[in-house]
């Protein structure tokens, strides 16, 4: 049992989702590439995303141990490999997840009518945002016991989750030549939202006087939810009403909040380009379906009586276990509230330079295209977003090359939270207007998924009117 246990801790701990899109970022030939960067470079007079297929976005990674460390068969114990698991991790690793699906999205370019130099664009999409970090110490009370005077830290109890719909708008400006910036404002919409990242407090077990032990909680534990109380209530409609409330909280009526993006490119000289963007500034007002729960206060439980039952008073095994389990319920005192609470979006930060060099000439007169004249770039992009114990980072080398007018392909190599030799491959192609792009990471570890530390997927259809190329 204790080795199931141990199991499950390790297993929902390990896998972990990113929203680092360092193979999306800075591909402005893909329209989507402006959600992280509203300030970048725009290829098209306008635009619009195939419903429901136009971006999706899925990664996977580890942090810490694998899955392969505890399943490999390389004829090592079960519960050794599981036990050097959970000691090979710390309580900084974690589980996240991030997914995004696009339901529609669009733009265009206006201005006058030579020179059309501002662009909007617009859409909606879901997204999921996960993170729960390892609780080692209580691992480690699963693995070997509560020893005397180990205290136990309920700061390491630590999950934040939210289901929610974006709607956005953003504008895109090139001042000139060298120099562009965006803007885009958001809408958001809170589907679910469970936030349980301000545990105090710890457990700690010492020699009793009135029995063996004593086992004395210092707790301030407190966990704030929308969205799932109402879930859970009875319905005659059943599902079809659940169904009804979901789609009804993505088009803008569950908890509702505001937030924006910015963003920047700049040409330094003929070669050097640099951009950064700061995105999901912003924050959601939860004051609908909320419940909450918090537990405060000191506490000794003084452990089980010896004398198992008290049989010469007529008490049974029954009535034993029953006054044991309502002596834990009148310690810990659950107070259940419907106080509205806020919280904030994980702000991200993406920034890059890139060199481009390789120009495209024309084999009559061995002089170069004016537009698009580097078929090639290179560069380093940073990463970094909010998270609640620390902000988590990785830095990205990348390599972009156009083949030809209607195929361009990017690769990078990111060194991240999960692992130092993770390489991706993005391709971009246009046949006729229509638009589709895929990328993925990892390509290494492919071969092994279940010893991968990171696998990422993005995948997408538009419909793409591209300006047109000046001879």
């Amino acid at each position: 049992m204790r080795s199931l246990s141990l199991f499950f801790i390790i297993t929902s701990c390990c896998f972990s989702f990113s929203q680092n899109k360092q193979l999306l970022f800075g591909f402005s030939d893909i329209p989507q590439s402006l959600m992280v960067n509203p300030g970048g470079e725009v290829k098209n007079d306008w635009y619009f995303g195939i419903p429901l297929l136009s971006h999706i976005h899925t990664n996977v990674g580890i942090s810490g141990s694998t899955v392969y460390d505890i399943f490999a068969d390389d004829g090592v114990d079960f519960n050794t490999k599981l036990r050097n698991a959970i000691r090979g991790m710390s309580h900084r690793d974690f589980f996240s997840a991030n997914q995004q699906l696009e339901i529609f999205s669009g733009g265009f370019a206006f201005g006058d009518r030579f020179q059309k130099n501002e662009y909007v664009s617009f859409g909606l999409y879901q997204e999921l945002d996960f993170i729960a970090y390892f609780p080692k110490d209580f691992a480690m009370l699963a693995l070997n016991g509560n020893g005397i005077g180990v205290p136990f830290r309920a700061n390491q109890l630590s999950v934040r989750a939210e289901a929610i719909s974006v709607l956005h708008l953003g504008y895109n400006k090139k001042v000139n030549d060298k120099f562009s910036f965006g803007v885009r404002g958001k809408i958001y919409s809170s589907i679910a939202n469970i936030d349980f990242t301000n545990n105090k407090g710890s457990f700690v077990t010492v020699r009793g006087q009135n029995n063996f032990y004593d086992h004395i909680f210092n707790l301030d534990l407190e966990g704030r939810t929308s969205g799932l109380a109402s879930l859970g209530d009875d319905d005659s409609e059943g599902s079809n009403s659940v169904v009804k409330d979901l789609r009804k909280r993505v088009l803008l009526g569950g908890n509702l909040g505001l937030g924006f993006d910015i963003g920047v490119s700049h040409q330094l000289n003929e070669q050097l380009h640099v951009e950064a963007s700061l995105l999901d500034v912003g924050f959601i007002s939860h004051k609908k379906d909320v419940e909450n729960y918090k537990i405060e206060g000191d506490y000794v439980f003084e452990g089980v009586n010896p004398l198992f039952p008290e049989t010469d008073i007529g008490q049974t095994a029954e009535q034993y276990w029953d006054e044991i389990e309502q002596d834990l319920e009148d310690l810990f005192t659950v107070d259940t509230t419907t106080s509205k609470y806020t919280t904030w979006r994980p702000v991200k930060f993406n920034a890059s330079l890139n060199y481009s060099f390789g120009q495209k000439e024309y084999e009559s007169c061995n002089c170069s295209k004016e537009d698009n004249a580097y078929l090639n770039k290179a560069g380093l992009q940073l990463y970094a977003i909010s998270r609640p114990k620390q902000p988590q980072m990785a830095l990205t080398a990348y390599y972009y090359r156009r083949l030809f007018e209607g195929l361009q392909v990017k690769t990078t190599y990111t060194i991240d939270s999960y692992s130092a030799y993770n390489i991706g491959l993005g391709m971009y192609t246009n046949l006729g207007g229509l638009n589709f792009y895929v990328m993925a990471d990892n390509f290494l570890q492919l071969q092994n998924i279940y010893d991968a530390q990171s696998v990422s997927l993005q995948i997408g259809f538009n419909y793409i009117f591209n300006k047109k190329d000046e001879d």
